[in-house]
């Protein structure tokens, strides 16, 4: 049985619930709607859109390249998404335009998508 802290599971659990690629979520965060949701600490940027640019790093990374922290933010990641869906609205009532969905996204997760 693999160790939770293994890379190779972690980096399994984090592309299991990461459904956007790196390009998608560069994209994303562009806009204003992802911009406009998430909790944001002294005004500034959301933890949510901080994660998105901090993920698009991860994909672009080899993994033999990814550091301690690279792995950290994987099991945030994984943790949040699966947390998120959890809590969100039934599958026929996701709507395309919800902040719920919006935040996921800015998490490299489109519910949309499954």
């Amino acid at each position: 049985m693999a160790r939770q802290d293994d890379p190779a599971q972690i980096r399994a659990r984090f592309h299991d619930v990461v459904n956007m690629s790196a390009g998608e979520i560069e994209k994303w965060l562009e806009t204003d709607e992802s911009q406009a949701v998430g909790f944001k600490r002294d005004g500034g940027e959301s933890i949510g859109h901080a994660s998105g640019r901090q993920i698009v790093h991860i994909l672009r990374t080899p993994p033999e390249e990814l550091d301690g922290g690279d792995y950290a933010h994987m099991r945030k990641v994984a943790g949040f998404v699966r947390r998120h869906l959890a809590q969100g609205p039934h599958q026929e009532h996701r709507i395309p335009g919800s902040r719920w969905r919006y935040s996921l996204m800015n998490w490299g997760h489109d519910p949309l998508k499954d």
